[in-house]
């Protein structure tokens, strides 16, 4: 059991720096981060109950995940060569699609609920 909670911790202290090479490094991540932060807040008023709630924060915390994602691809397809390949290629824009994925699922969700906050 002890072993187990070694193994988690170490775990979340790696996942931490990660997080930080990320900020430090990518600067879309930088920017979704300060997204997720403005808009935050704004979850307590646009939303009206624990499930919408659920809904906006899964959205953005979806973004950032998206994000954190298609930053790791990219830099392991720049540090296994920066020669140009198609599937080098192929490989960071999938992982563009995912983020442009999550970003619609963003709107539709927070477009949602604001429309219906608006209306109701």
């Amino acid at each position: 059991m002890i072993k187990e909670i070694k193994r988690i911790w170490r775990a979340g202290g790696y996942s931490w720096l990660g997080l930080r090479a990320a900020v430090a490094n990518e600067p879309a991540v930088r920017t979704e981060l300060i997204l997720f932060v403005v808009l935050a807040p704004c979850v307590f008023w646009l939303g009206r109950n624990a499930i919408e709630y659920a809904l906006l924060f899964g959205a953005l915390f979806l973004v950032l995940l998206a994000e954190l994602l298609n930053s790791a691809i990219e830099v392991i397809v720049d540090r296994i060569s920066s020669e140009w390949h198609e599937l080098s290629g192929r490989a960071k824009d999938i992982g563009s699609a995912a983020v442009f994925i999550a970003l619609i699922n963003f709107l539709v969700v927070w477009g949602l609920l604001l429309f219906d906050r608006i209306t109701n």
